[in-house]
């Protein structure tokens, strides 16, 4: 009976099961190694590796874990900025049947530490850029170094690969739920938790996304790497490992959009995963204009909805090459796509403006009130998936999982509906909407407005407490570069005609920049924490 990676050692239930042995994730580093062994796999910088050489570094990398105590189901924190390395870590884990847990390496080292203990890791693999982050960590079993920099941990990943050159070592039999890798959630509402990957979920997913998201990928291709390769960047990069694509590195940490553009026209990428901020600077960078993109197939984004003057935009400079995917960690992405194919550039009759597309191949939607119950075309409720790609459930966290699951479905937590063929429109987190003078107010549909506006590039809409309305709306608004200042007495006036008077925000202002996660998304709670230490949250006093 296999072991409960939520429960630590308790069985998956009372009744016996056979066994569902799957393949280890790691065979594609095998399959790869044996069909496209000459082939560069990985290309970061003047420096590349064949797959054969990024085969053979793995199993010297997995053979140093073990002969160090590591093995199934063990866990192995990993904090590093984007390399060779971590890539390597990630297929060594698989490889054992331990369990890769990578961080985003923009974390403080409180931050991390606690990840570790929450995780119980029995390794830490750590960049040697963040000692204060080594010497926080305490309680596993030993502290390697990743990288050239630094002098701390008992020794360099590179010294215990040469160490173990040579060793050859088969990927340990794995089962369906026997875990993989721990997909820390971005903690957007308190403490991180770690969502729960199995091979056998994530052999799913890497198929799924090969069908709907990069479909007719093949060794032929390229992927250019511009986000952590700790979250979905990662699984970009495992879903084009099982085909033998070649995976590109930004040289350095600094997100570059002109040397992006060039390794583009220089290693003729086709595909590349991102998210909608970044996407929007990289196609309003003048490097759009200046270097041969005609190779793209698919340009990826995710993790948030791309409001539509932004999505319009992109789609003049790269042309139909976007496609779109709703999904959190916790699905793996797997939730629905809107492909190429179906962005229209025009708001014409056949476009369907704000929606993130249809079921992914394989999963389930429904849209749930309260209860429970599902509603019916058009009705907003909350988004909720079934299918192989949901994750096994919060690592010993049961409250949680109790909160996540309801009659088998996956509670996301974002709001939205869908229309009778199918498509979904999303309104925002659960925990965005806000009442105001009885009526719910979904901050997205008033942001979509605003960003009509020929001078606004960003904006930020959410709800403070009013003594009279209960909560009001505020926005705040990042101008375009270039464009000419605009007040609020000015975006009041545009905004009066298109939405309804208690949807009008407050306030109005203007910034700078917004805040952005280490993910390059915009989180309404960095907005406000910004709004609170710039005394703007008692609009008594701004009025």
């Amino acid at each position: 009976m296999a072991a409960n990676p939520l429960n630590a050692g308790k069985p998956l239930g009372s009744q016996a099961r056979m066994s569902r042995r799957v393949t280890n994730l790691a065979h594609m580093l095998t399959q790869n190694a044996r069909r496209h062994g000459a082939r560069a796999g990985f290309v970061w910088a003047e420096k590349s590796w064949t797959w054969r050489e990024i085969d053979a570094r793995v199993s010297a990398l997995a053979a140093a874990l073990a002969a160090r105590g590591i093995g199934k189901g063990d866990r192995v924190l990993v904090h590093s900025r984007n390399c060779e390395e971590m890539f390597f870590s990630m297929f060594a884990a698989f490889r054992l049947g331990a369990v890769w847990v990578p961080t985003n390496f923009r974390l403080m080292p409180d931050e991390v530490a606690y990840l570790a203990t929450a995780s119980g890791a029995k390794g830490f693999l750590c960049h040697g850029d963040f000692p204060d982050h080594a010497k926080a960590v305490a309680g596993t079993d030993f502290v390697w170094r990743i990288g050239q920099a630094g002098t701390f941990g008992e020794t360099s990943l590179q010294e215990a690969m040469s160490k173990h050159a040579g060793a050859a070592l088969r990927n340990v039999a794995v089962e369906h739920d026997d875990p993989c890798w721990f997909f820390f959630t971005s903690g957007t509402t308190g403490r991180s938790k770690a969502a729960v990957l199995t091979h056998g979920q994530m052999a799913f997913v890497v198929t799924n996304h090969l069908a709907d998201l990069t479909p007719g990928t093949t060794e032929q291709d390229t992927s250019l790497v511009v986000a952590p390769l700790s979250h979905g960047a990662g699984v970009h990069q495992l879903m084009q490992t099982a085909r033998g694509v070649a995976t590109i590195l930004l040289p350095t940490e600094r997100f570059d959009i002109a040397e992006a553009f060039r390794l583009i026209e220089r290693h003729r990428v086709s595909n590349l995963f991102t998210v909608p901020t970044i996407l929007k600077m990289m196609v309003e960078h003048p490097a759009v204009d200046q270097f041969d993109h005609s190779s793209l197939r698919h340009v990826i984004y995710a993790g948030a909805p791309m409001y539509r003057e932004d999505q319009k935009f992109a789609l003049k400079k790269l042309g139909k090459v976007i496609v779109q995917y709703f999904g959190l960690g916790e699905v793996t992405g797997n939730i629905t796509v809107l492909p190429a194919a179906l962005h229209d550039e025009e708001d014409g009759p056949s476009a369907r403006i704000g929606t993130c597309g249809f079921e992914r191949t394989g999963m389930q939607v429904s849209i749930q009130d309260d209860n429970g119950r599902e509603l019916k075309p058009f009705e907003t409720g909350e988004i909720c998936v079934i299918g192989p790609a949901v994750f096994a459930g919060y690592y010993d966290n049961p409250e949680a999982n109790a909160k996540a699951f309801r009659d088998g479905w996956f509670r996301t937590g974002d709001l939205g509906h869908m229309d009778e063929e199918g498509f979904v429109y999303i309104t925002g987190r659960a925990s965005d909407m806000y009442i105001s003078g009885g009526s719910n107010i979904y901050p997205r549909e008033v942001e979509e407005k605003i960003l009509t506006h020929p001078a606004i590039g960003e904006v930020a809409v959410l709800g403070v407490p009013d003594p009279v309305w209960g909560e009001v709306g505020v926005a705040v608004c990042v101008a375009r570069e270039g464009a000419a200042a605009v007040d609020e007495a000015e975006m009041a006036a545009f905004l009066a005609p298109k939405v309804p008077r208690y949807k009008m925000p407050k306030r109005f202002f203007f910034w700078d920049a917004l805040p952005k996660s280490g993910y390059g998304k915009i989180p309404k709670r960095l907005v406000r924490d910004e709004l609170e230490a710039r005394g703007l949250l008692d609009l008594k006093q701004t009025t």
